[in-house]
């Protein structure tokens, strides 16, 4: 059987583990959950941009510079930047913030204060990615159902329940896996893109004018007539481009390539058409701007097209839920959040994963925010500013490993970096402009999720200094326990052990109550790689230190299933040391935190990780160790 490393990639962005899965199927599956987000921004954008919050009135001038903006945003910021440039700082086939976290981090020197500052940046751009998962569902969701009022201005009053029902049906179904939600989506996706271009050109057809939008110098002249104001509306443009970072992602989903193609060649196209539309219809019908997206649908397909955006809507709440379970799972691996149960979705494709504790959570966040805020326009106010200052952060990773890491094309890479950051400010400073109309929100709940990521991160470390001090060197103790061996039993004992030079706690208990030692002794360590796979070679190291006793450590990558048993036993079968399943018995210790007042974190850090160290999974559950061959024993340690 291979290892999962056979299914990795080159830094070129390859395609990793998606089985028998056809690339056409990968698109199509791609453009279902991936594209969900960036899909439904039509439903609000050119909306949001006429709101009297800005003051604009939608004449002609007017319309084509916000289109250039948003033509010239999309082009910039999801074509240049992450469709052809960011995805090929794939970690191993894997994106999002933290593969390309730890890329950054592998250009510096371990320990250094610039990797200590980079893996900050990446923490908290990853803390604001899970509250853009939070946001997204709940803008796209009401953003769609809200077409009702077109229809039907006395349906008002059931949008926030439509809403709120609609919502709880999506995160539940999550438990079927994105193999079998992005078959049903996407074939829905693609007739919603489908749709928008067919509206688009429909009203384009009616004012062709609206194409000279194309041309930058209406977006330049946008700014010239508004002056300083007009940088305000980039908060707006923004809303044309979330979803860009859940294309990056998601990558580990469906591959690079199927991405790439269902972006060039349906949805940027389809997006497009639609936004030129909804401009055209602007211009003959300026009354329009209350929401321009539903008004330039023809009457007859206004309820199907009502119906089409609610289901588009939650396939856009997909693709940042999938983005979020692919972030989790890898600032788990690396030690950023308490371990959680993690379920592969597919048997062909590694990287579908469900994480019902981050699915639980999410939902009962959407909720909050979708009863809290109650319509679109209010939540575009809190929208943007975590998207944005992601990108931001995006940007800066991807400068310092283009610099480190691409030496061919850093020439061309680096010059684009700097644009990037200019439009990334841009859209930043926008948005903190709306800081105590709602954008205060996402900026709290990122600062929230990153204080639990420092503080869990912050507190194993604590807690392994801590079992380091009090623990006893091993090349020490053994040679003084065989000058007078305890009775040994047959049989294997594997202590687990996070130092590998300190006696296991479980060992010394097992000494001191129950007076015997095994025939075979292992003292296992396991270790995550910054890598998303690891390499057969560097898999399992075995090293025998006398009296049967073993040195063994396992390492596994960060978007890897940690079995001990099974890459034990993969040890046997490469002709290895034998380790009988039915002849182990794993020795685990299971430390209780105590806070203390004079040493470690602040005492409100030291009983926030106290709680979630006991609230965390088990370790032995985590690694698949099997409950009927384990034993643990109880330690209480203080921080």
């Amino acid at each position: 059987m291979s290892s999962p490393a056979t299914h990795s990639t080159s830094a070129n962005g390859a395609q990793h583990g998606h089985g028998k899965q056809g690339l056409g199927g990968l698109v199509i599956g791609a453009i279902g959950v991936v594209f969900g987000d960036i899909g439904t921004s039509p439903l609000y954008t050119l909306k949001e941009a006429f709101s009297p919050h800005f003051g604009l009135i939608g004449n002609h001038d007017t319309v084509l510079g916000i289109l250039s903006l948003v033509f010239w945003a999309l082009m910039i910021v999801v074509t240049v930047k992450y469709v052809t440039i960011i995805m090929r700082a794939d970690n191993e086939g894997e994106g999002g913030i933290m593969a390309l976290m730890t890329l950054a981090q592998r250009t510096l020197a371990k320990g250094s204060r610039s990797a200590y500052i980079i893996g900050i940046l990446g923490i908290f751009g990853a803390s604001l990615f899970f509250g853009d998962s939070v946001i997204t569902p709940a803008i796209t969701v009401l953003g769609a159902v809200e077409g009702l009022e077109v229809a039907a201005p006395g349906l008002h009053r059931f949008i926030v329940p439509i809403a709120v029902v609609i919502l709880v049906m999506v995160f539940f179904a999550q438990r079927f896996g994105t193999e079998k939600v992005g078959r049903i989506f996407g074939p829905i996706t693609t007739v919603w893109f489908l749709a928008l271009a067919a509206i688009g050109i429909h009203n384009i057809i009616e004012a062709p004018e609206v194409l000279k939008a194309l041309n930058p110098m209406w977006g330049a002249r946008f700014f010239v007539e508004h002056g300083s104001h007009s940088v305000l509306i980039l908060g707006v443009v923004v809303l044309a481009v979330t979803g860009g970072e859940a294309l990056y992602a998601d990558m580990g989903h469906f591959g690079p390539r199927p991405i790439r193609y269902a972006w060039y060649i349906l949805v940027l196209p389809c997006l497009m058409l639609n936004y030129l539309g909804q401009g055209a219809f602007v211009l003959g019908h300026p009354e329009a701007v209350k929401n321009p997206f539903f008004e330039a649908v023809p009457t007859w397909a206004l309820y199907p097209m009502i119906v089409l955006a609610t289901m588009a809507a939650v396939i856009a709440s997909q693709a940042v839920i999938t983005g979020a379970y692919s972030v989790a799972r890898q600032a788990m691996q690396l030690g950023y959040i308490p371990r959680m149960q993690v379920k592969h979705t597919s048997q062909s494709t590694i990287g579908q994963i469900y994480v019902p504790y981050i699915n639980w959570l999410l939902m009962i966040a959407v909720l909050a925010v979708v009863l809290m805020f109650r319509s679109s326009t209010a939540l575009a106010t809190a929208y943007g500013i975590s998207v944005s200052a992601t990108m931001l952060i995006d940007t800066l990773l991807l400068a310092l490993v283009a610099r480190a890491l691409w030496p061919r094309w850093r020439t061309w890479v680096l010059p684009l970096c700097l644009l990037f950051f200019v439009v990334d400010v841009g859209f930043v400073i926008a948005n903190g402009a709306k800081f105590f109309d709602g954008a205060w929100f996402p900026l709290l709940l990122g600062l929230v999720v990153f204080t639990l990521l420092r503080t869990w991160r912050r507190g194993r470390e604590l807690l392994h200094d801590e079992v380091r001090k009090e623990g006893i060197s091993l090349d020490s103790f053994l040679p003084g326990l065989m000058l007078a061996p305890p009775v040994r039993v047959p049989g294997t004992a594997i202590f687990m052990t996070a130092d590998k030079g300190v006696v296991p706690h479980a060992l010394l208990h097992n000494l001191k109550h129950n007076k015997v030692l095994h025939e075979r002794n292992v003292f296992l360590t396991v270790e995550t790689l910054n890598v998303p796979y690891a390499p057969r070679d560097k898999r399992l190291k075995i090293q025998a230190i006398g009296d049967d006793f073993y040195r063994v450590l396992i390492r596994f990558g960060f978007m890897e299933v940690p079995d001990v048993p099974l890459a034990l036993m993969r040890s046997c079968d490469a002709g290895g040391t034998y380790f009988d399943p039915m002849d182990t018995t794993y020795f685990a210790s299971r430390e209780t935190v105590v806070a203390s007042r004079h040493r470690g974190m602040p005492i409100w850090r030291d009983r926030l990780f106290a709680f979630m160290h006991r609230n965390a999974a088990p370790a032995t559950g985590f690694f698949r160790i099997p409950g009927n061959r384990l034993v643990e024993l109880g330690a209480q340690v203080e921080i």
